[in-house]
């Protein structure tokens, strides 16, 4: 393992797989007619925000707005092109030459958060119904908020695995271990092909599978913390505590991936790797050659942004 390679992630997509590093993020999809097409979405700064980055608990929040604005952006770019008529191969496209102008990049960001959030209020609010249900038998705030944490892991772990069913999502979640296995093989040092990246593991300490499951479990220790009647009062609570128990997943998120190399602590991100198990599935080859291309792709355009970097500095 080189403790000093740059971190990277990434996303499944229709046919495809996203990377992103530090600078740019690069789609690569494979068409119908076998063909491979690239979209490119280099990251903006914004410097309005670049304060809260910094700030523990809040950074979470932002990187969740950031990751919703790259990554509807990449969805909807990869479910356009995979049924049009291919054009040139192996070509990139990126978003002035697409046309996408800033009321579209607010409004698929606003549209990938407004998702999440209705995903978050469904998953937040179901289980606190279902566990008031209970409440002539099970009673009591402590036996309450446990009730509440089962019926929530048991949703959100029944739902994932009724839509990995579905070979729309099977197909989607191959690629998503597609883009774990490629970046585990990158992180061990080895050379990026297929048969290397056989080799690795589909699940990875960043995934943002884990994530959700860590909000679902942290929310159970925050739950102690406030009443849980009257019902009204109850669901009040649950939802003011939507950021702070996203912020406080983010950092449990990280704290997993940097121990991930200790032996006794490595355990603690094992929760997040078990729903993995149900978010990722094997690859067939032709789809960790997707992987590969996005990732060598991306890192590719790294080095040039880079490079124009230094030499602008030079100059200056």
């Amino acid at each position: 393992m080189h403790k000093n390679l740059s971190i990277y992630g990434g996303q499944a997509v229709i046919e495809g797989v996203m990377m992103g590093g530090k600078y740019t993020t690069v789609t690569a999809v494979r068409r119908k007619d076998h063909s491979v097409t690239y979209f490119e979405a280099p990251k903006k700064t914004f410097r309005s925000l670049s304060f809260f980055r910094k700030i523990p608990i809040i950074r979470g929040m932002v990187a969740i707005i950031e990751a919703s604005a790259i990554g509807t952006k990449h969805l909807n770019y990869a479910s356009e092109v995979f049924d049009e008529d291919p054009g040139d191969d192996k070509r990139i496209e990126n978003e002035p030459e697409r046309g996408i102008h800033l009321e579209t990049v607010i409004g698929l960001t606003a549209l990938g958060i407004l998702s999440f959030l209705f995903a978050k209020f469904v998953f937040t609010l179901v289980p606190a119904f279902v566990a008031n249900l209970f409440e002539p038998i099970i009673s009591g705030d402590a036996a309450q908020v446990l009730l509440e944490g089962f019926f929530k892991i048991l949703l959100l772990v029944g739902y994932v695995y009724f839509v990995s069913l579905t070979p729309m999502m099977k197909r989607l979640f191959q690629y998503h271990g597609a883009e774990h296995k490629v970046i585990n093989t990158f992180e061990s040092g080895e050379s990026l092909t297929v048969a290397n990246v056989k080799k690795h593991s589909r699940l990875h300490y960043r995934c943002g599978s884990s994530y959700i499951l860590f909000t679902a479990i942290i929310s159970i220790f925050l739950y102690f913390f406030v009443p849980t009647e009257p019902l009204w009062l109850r669901l009040i609570y649950r939802v003011a505590l939507i950021p702070l128990d996203l912020g406080l997943a983010y950092e449990i998120l990280r704290l997993t991936n940097k121990v991930r190399h200790i032996p006794v602590l490595r355990w603690l991100g094992y929760p997040g790797l078990w729903v993995q198990l149900l978010t990722t599935k094997e690859p067939d080859d032709e789809q960790i050659e997707i992987g590969i291309c996005a990732f060598e792709t991306m890192r590719r355009r790294e080095s040039e942004i880079e490079k124009n970097q230094t030499l602008v500095q030079q100059v200056l």
